[in-house]
């Protein structure tokens, strides 16, 4: 269940919105991203399934908890590296240790499995930190590390369709329990283990789309839904649910696919050093000046003599682009004027990008530096993405210690912990020298 996301498919963008003054895990899916890309006239097949290419990962039982949402971000992630690397993802790690206050039943978000995976909280292995034992270790390193999530918001059967595709799957939600799977509720086919829901509402339950049936015929759900075809889908009741795991839901039902998330950059974890970062409960709300333009920046002390390798930040509207810089040496909003062009980035989806630098930049032990975007979000009028104590769940963000601006035009800038008590999700990436 998603209890912090609310009914309305745009809940991800519209929490708050406030007006101021490449590695070897990830290259087999790059590679294949990129030529799907660069084919524009590329016609998808009327079926495809992830499991009859070696990508169907393990099916899982969630039992009584809530924790849909993680059992399926931790297939999700085993999908986009098989049949390359089989590795099992632990659910129970990211329900457990993530930066959040939410139990085990109060179920969980794409927000929170965000901040989780994109701040290195993990994921870690299930072998780590088995499910269901009522016990999850601390310290636990990740196995690998998520550099990049797509949300796609309410898209089309199209674009569902070539995102699995591309990168194995796509986690999504729909309205579905127990008791609507049952043979008598009229909506669950035991037979031909399809679901249909006709009525638009909340979606309460995490499903991972593997795949497509453009023919499966609409006669073979328990209501007709008055169209062929059907998203085949892996649930979280274990392999005794359909044929083992696998049901299919139909293009017709109302509440899947509203949100999909996809993870589409997987990389080992040599790839970067280390991370700075005042956001581990991530993107919580979004501030700016009434305009999709806005300026924000991050400052850090660099640990050591280092090198900012990447920068990553979430792109909250479709189309999003930005230019970066760099501030040496930083010591107030002064040093603002002497900040350096590095380069410029777009993003096609909504999500959390990371952005390789063209070339690295040094740092000396002790510096203190800031990073520095100019973002344009076309769709959104706050556009800078921050973390604030939104709820009863993110009682465990703080500001102290943190530094974070925001400006409208790149001169006047505003300190976001001293007038807002929220901290700008900008992440930096270094190696060290």
């Amino acid at each position: 269940m998603k209890k912090r996301i609310i009914a309305s498919a745009l809940a991800l963008v519209c929490l708050i919105s406030w007006s101021v003054g490449g590695t070897d895990v990830w290259r087999s899916i790059d590679v294949q991203a990129a030529e799907i890309q660069q084919t524009e006239a590329f016609e998808l097949p009327d079926f495809w399934y992830a499991g009859d290419v070696g990508k169907k990962p393990t099916v899982k039982d969630q039992g009584s908890y809530g924790t849909c949402w993680a059992i399926t971000a931790s297939s999700a992630l085993e999908a986009a590296l098989l049949p390359a690397q089989q590795i099992v993802f632990s659910a129970d790690h990211m329900t457990h240790q993530n930066s959040f206050t939410a139990d085990v039943n109060d179920g969980g978000d794409y927000l929170m499995l965000m901040a989780y995976l994109c701040g290195w909280q993990g994921p870690v292995t299930e072998e780590e930190d088995p499910y269901g034992d009522a016990y999850s270790p601390e310290g636990l390193s990740p196995a690998v590390h998520v550099q990049e999530v797509r949300v796609l918001l309410d898209s089309s059967i199209e674009k569902i369709k070539k995102t699995v595709y591309t990168y194995g799957s796509v986690q999504t939600s729909l309205y579905m329990d127990r008791s609507t799977a049952a043979e008598d509720a009229g909506y669950y086919n035991t037979q031909t283990f399809s679901y249909y829901y006709p009525d638009e509402t909340t979606a309460n339950h995490d499903v991972l789309i593997l795949g497509w049936d453009d023919a499966y015929p609409a006669e073979a759900f328990a209501e007709n839904p008055g169209r062929d075809g059907a998203f085949i889908c892996l649930n979280t009741w274990g392999d005794d649910f359909g044929e083992d795991g696998i049901f299919y839901v139909s293009y017709a039902d109302p509440n899947i696919a509203g949100v999909g998330v996809a993870y589409t950059r997987i990389e080992d974890t040599d790839n970067y050093d280390y991370l700075y970062q005042h956001d581990d409960c991530g993107w919580q709300g979004q501030q700016g000046y009434d305009s999709g333009e806005c300026w924000f920046a991050n400052v850090y002390t660099a640990e050591r003599e280092e090198q900012i390798a990447a920068v990553g930040f979430y792109a909250t509207s479709e189309n999003t682009t930005c230019e970066i810089y760099l501030v040496h040496d930083f010591t107030g909003t002064e040093s603002f004027e002497d900040m350096v062009y590095l380069q410029e980035a777009g993003f096609s989806d909504m999500g959390y990008y990371t952005v390789d630098l063209e070339e690295a930049q040094d740092l000396a032990s002790g510096e203190r530096f800031a990073v520095v975007i100019k973002i344009n979000a076309p769709d959104e009028t706050n556009p800078v993405a921050v973390e604030y104590r939104s709820d009863d769940f993110t009682q465990n963000v703080s500001i102290e210690g943190k530094e974070s601006y925001l400006s409208k035009y790149g001169t006047l800038w505003e300190n976001t912990q001293e007038r807002f008590e929220t901290n700008v999700c900008l992440k930096v990436y270094t190696r060290a020298q």
